[in-house]
């Protein structure tokens, strides 16, 4: 069976008093494709700040690779292979668009190799390649998105978190973004997927699991879930 990457085990987060997430336990094995699904506010973007270190932890314990992670930072997590693209895209708006994607390897040394992921971004990309001088502020939303996702891919990971890529893009934007999902994760990249759009989050899914109010609540084959009736009437308006 294939090693488990990550095992989120109890993990409890609050806001001041407020607990948004209240004991979850879930695990992405090497080479799967996972999505976390559930609406807005069930807790799952809170999960994800959470797991690479933007968040403390009120109880519980999150494992990458066999250890403990528990306190550490984005930056050492990188360092490890994790990586996530955030809700919002977050890319450096004054830069340009290659000084973005050269950002996303700060970590790395080796420059032979940084070119060659960056040219194979703008392979992925080719919209990127066109505007590689360009401001990312001034880029589409959907632009920005795949400068995100390329950015996030500059840091080699071995685990790819993904925080709602398809949020407020255009249904064009948002079949390609998860064609690009689908195709890093052809290539070898484990991902955990956090996405509103549950149809296309199960349907590319090996696994999933719906949150509702900071819980875990069902888990199953990306499949399976798809084809439930609870899941069907509470996010697929059937």
């Amino acid at each position: 069976m294939a090693q488990v990457l990550l095992k989120v085990s109890g993990l409890k987060v609050a806001y001041g008093g407020i607990q948004a997430v209240k004991g979850v336990d879930f695990e992405v094995r090497e080479g799967e494709l996972v999505s976390l699904i559930g609406s807005n506010g069930a807790g799952k973007t809170t999960t994800m700040k959470a797991i690479t270190g933007n968040l403390p932890l009120a109880g519980g314990d999150i494992e990458y690779l066999g250890k403990s992670i528990k306190g550490q930072g984005p930056w050492d997590l990188v360092r490890q292979g994790l990586a996530m693209v955030p809700e919002g895209r977050g890319v450096f708006t004054r830069m340009t668009i290659t000084e973005n994607l050269l950002m996303g390897a700060y970590t790395r040394r080796d420059k032979a190799g940084i070119n060659a992921d960056i040219e194979k971004v703008f392979t992925i990309f080719p919209r990127l390649r066109e505007r590689k001088d360009q401001l990312a502020g001034t880029m589409s939303g959907g632009e920005q998105q795949m400068l995100a996702m390329g950015r996030a891919l500059l840091s080699r990971p071995k685990l790819l978190l993904l925080d709602e890529p398809s949020m407020g893009l255009s249904p064009i934007m948002v079949d390609k973004v998860f064609e690009v999902v689908r195709d890093v994760y052809a290539q070898g990249v484990t991902i955990l997927l956090v996405e509103q759009n549950a149809s296309r989050a199960l349907a590319l899914a090996d696994r999933g699991y719906v949150m509702e109010s900071g819980l875990i609540t069902m888990q199953g084959g990306g499949q399976e879930l798809l084809a439930n009736p609870r899941v069907r009437a509470a996010y697929l308006g059937e």
